[in-house]
């Protein structure tokens, strides 16, 4: 089984990193880890143009596409930031879960086919919220925008969320050891989890690109 890890913090040495240390350290053994910490990589985290035009992809976003393309398991570690991800995730997102390589519009109709199915996800969220406030107050829209509209809608399911906060005020160290449990049973459980027979759409959207820049 293929696990790969993303950090999406833009600091170094953050709780996100942490996790994922932990996350790493608790998959069986004969795992298969690939990790990218988002701040490491060069690319321009602004789509210019929409889909309206191609915006070829940097050497970096080149491999990170080939690793999720190759993933089995995809584990997404960052902050939440004003009810939302830090811009450098946003950015990541909008240069590569593109159109023809994790989901397809159907020309017929109003709906699509996510083309990253057979994958599934760990969502490993820090913030200074109480639970209480983001599921009674606030709806649990980070939660909800991400299983629904992003990761759910390229077709990656299950997927699952959890939440560490909050982390102010001494919080984080206090309970960081039931953090590690659960990031343990997380780990411990991904490869039971069911999914789809996996797609692979990554070769046919590069041609599909090439062919965009050819006419």
């Amino acid at each position: 089984m293929r696990y790969l890890m993303i950090d999406g913090h833009p600091d170094s040495d953050r709780l996100t990193t942490a996790l994922l240390d932990h996350y790493a350290a608790s998959c069986p053994a004969e795992a298969h880890i690939d990790r990218l910490a988002l701040r490491d990589m060069a690319f321009d985290p602004v789509l210019h143009r929409g889909y309206a035009q191609s915006q070829p992809w940097e050497t970096d976003l080149e491999r990170a596409a080939d690793l999720i393309d190759r993933c089995d398991h995809l584990v997404f570690a960052f902050p939440m930031w004003w009810g939302g991800e830090p811009a450098l995730v946003k950015g990541f997102v909008d240069r590569v879960f593109l159109p023809h390589f994790t989901f397809r519009y159907h020309d017929h109709d109003d709906l699509w086919d996510g083309l990253l199915e057979g994958r599934s996800a760990d969502m490993l969220v820090t913030m200074d919220t109480p639970p209480v406030f983001l599921r009674f107050v606030y709806r649990n829209a980070i939660v909800h925008r991400w299983r629904k509209q992003i990761i759910g809608f390229c077709g990656i399911k299950p997927n699952r969320f959890h939440i560490f906060a909050p982390v102010r005020k001494g919080n984080a160290e206090r309970r960081w050891a039931k953090w590690q449990k659960q990031i343990a049973t997380a780990a411990r459980s991904a490869a039971a989890l069911k999914r789809k027979s996996k797609l692979s759409h990554l070769k046919e959207f590069l041609q599909y690109q090439l062919n965009r820049k050819d006419t």
